[in-house]
């Protein structure tokens, strides 16, 4: 890969890895509702779950799911409901102590499920496979299995480090948070961000 694809790629990859989404959304709720560490297993549930559907549109899923009008409304449905309802899950809670395991318990296999009803991450996905993968700067690539490794590695970084990044805000405000009914506006606000994503989602 050249030294102007690689920047090309990691301009596009850093941008929409740091944009707010579902992802950077989850990281940040879950560190200010629960603490660092229990959103450290999303930060890493998240690279994980992107890196095996990457790995499976450079297999062919990416154009399966292209080429069928029904698993792409599967994956936008699925999307749409799983934002939905981690909006209402996020909603009612309106004190850190409340915030027990059954309202806000995003396990680690939760994490890497949500990239694959994830469009923003599909979206990420089927761009990078088109534009880095079976492309070399507008040629056929004779090295696509290189390629996906290096865009593997890259996003491991990327997705990991924006996770943690939004997940750390998080953490940060709990104190601020304690206080009153804080939580439950910062939480509303949250659940709102996820709504839009999920008409976000319903409008492409």
């Amino acid at each position: 890969m050249s030294a102007t694809e690689l920047t090309a790629l990691l301009a596009f990859c850093a941008a929409m890895s740091f944009s707010p989404g579902p992802n950077t959304t989850l990281s940040t709720a879950l560190a200010a509702n629960r603490g660092i560490r229990h959103a450290l297993r999303f930060c890493v549930a998240v690279p994980t779950g992107w890196t095996l559907m990457m790995l499976a549109c450079g297999l062919g899923l990416g154009a399966l799911v292209l080429g069928s009008p029904a698993l792409r409304w599967a994956v936008k449905l699925g999307g749409i409901a799983y934002m939905v309802w981690l909006a209402w899950k996020l909603s009612g809670a309106t004190q850190l102590a409340q915030v027990d395991a059954a309202r806000m318990n995003i396990t680690f296999w939760n994490g890497v499920g949500l990239q694959f009803v994830n469009i923003k991450a599909w979206m990420l996905a089927l761009t990078v496979t088109a534009g880095w993968v079976v492309n070399a700067a507008g040629q056929p690539a004779t090295n696509s299995g290189e390629r996906l490794a290096i865009i593997c590695l890259v996003m491991v970084v990327l997705l990991f480090t924006s996770c943690f990044m939004y997940a750390l805000m998080g953490s940060l405000l709990r104190s601020f948070l304690a206080r009153g009914r804080r939580l439950l506006w910062f939480n509303r606000i949250l659940a709102l961000v996820l709504l839009a994503t999920a008409a976000w989602m319903a409008a492409v």
